[in-house]
């Protein structure tokens, strides 16, 4: 299978686009697709199910879930939610933003909060064939957004688990910059755990709020035929997500936008 047939698009890089037309064009290039919960609640999840089946197109994770370093039993019941979604849209993969320091809270106690959420949900996704995605994201998300910040991390919180509840996610935006991610993303394979391989671009400056700050592939620092070697050499052969959380690139045509990602993920891999 060549690269290009691997190439699935996550909805979150046309964030403003429709549904249906993602889904569609995703259906005309032969292409997976990435879903968010948003917009799937927005059509309803078995409308959402009903229109990529018709489609024929695979759709390669949800996102997301998570946010559970503070796990109440409100969040315990949204990401079980989550889950199901997950398993009705036969999305193999729910990822994992695993969530920021609480108020009151610090990084150890917000990491102890992941493992004891982990230890929640792994079996009810187990149960429903759903694997738990652990996101590693860039250590400037450590405060708010995610104390997990590198591959080895999340395959430490992940090893408790059976490999088919709860793996990780490679994604070269966040752990590009890591001295150790050649170790991690072989450790990752060996243990069967890569989840879901995902490709955005690091550039500089960040935007204000760097949340938004996700290159199209080719614009910045990250090695992409050396990540997909590394990430190949494990056996892992499964779909890769291009996510692009980008202003300019929201402003633009949903189908623009698309075309333009599906060619750059083509032209940084030849």
């Amino acid at each position: 299978m060549s690269a290009l047939e691997r190439f699935s698009f996550n909805h979150a890089t046309a964030k403003f686009w429709d549904q249906r037309e993602a889904v569609e064009a995703c259906a005309r290039t032969g292409s997976g697709i990435g879903l968010w919960r948003e917009p799937v609640q927005e059509m309803g999840v078995e409308a959402s199910a009903k229109l990529v089946k018709d489609a024929g197109v695979a759709v390669t994770s949800l996102c997301r879930a998570g946010f559970f370093t503070d796990p109440t039993s409100a969040a315990i019941d949204d990401n079980k939610r989550a889950i199901d979604e997950a398993a009705e849209l036969g999305a193999p993969t729910l990822v994992l933003v695993s969530g920021g320091i609480p108020e009151g809270g610090t990084i150890d106690s917000a990491r102890e909060g992941v493992k004891e959420a982990l230890a929640l949900l792994a079996p009810y996704a187990g149960e429903r064939g759903v694997t738990l995605a652990i996101e590693p994201l860039h250590p400037m998300f450590a405060s708010d957004r995610c104390v997990v910040t590198t591959i080895g991390e999340a395959l430490d919180l992940a090893a408790p688990f059976p490999a088919e509840q709860v793996g990780v996610v490679v994604d070269t935006y966040h752990i590009w910059w890591d001295p150790q991610v050649w170790q991690g993303i072989a450790r990752a394979g060996a243990e069967g755990r890569i989840a879901s391989f995902q490709f955005a671009d690091w550039v500089t400056p960040l935007p204000a709020g760097v949340l938004t700050g996700r290159g199209q592939l080719g614009d910045g620092c990250v090695d992409f035929k050396r990540y997909l070697a590394e990430v190949d050499a494990t056996g892992f052969d499964g779909p890769i997500e291009v996510e692009l959380f980008n202003d300019a690139l929201w402003a633009r045509p949903g189908a623009e936008v698309f075309e333009e990602t599906r060619a750059a993920f083509a032209r940084v891999l030849e």
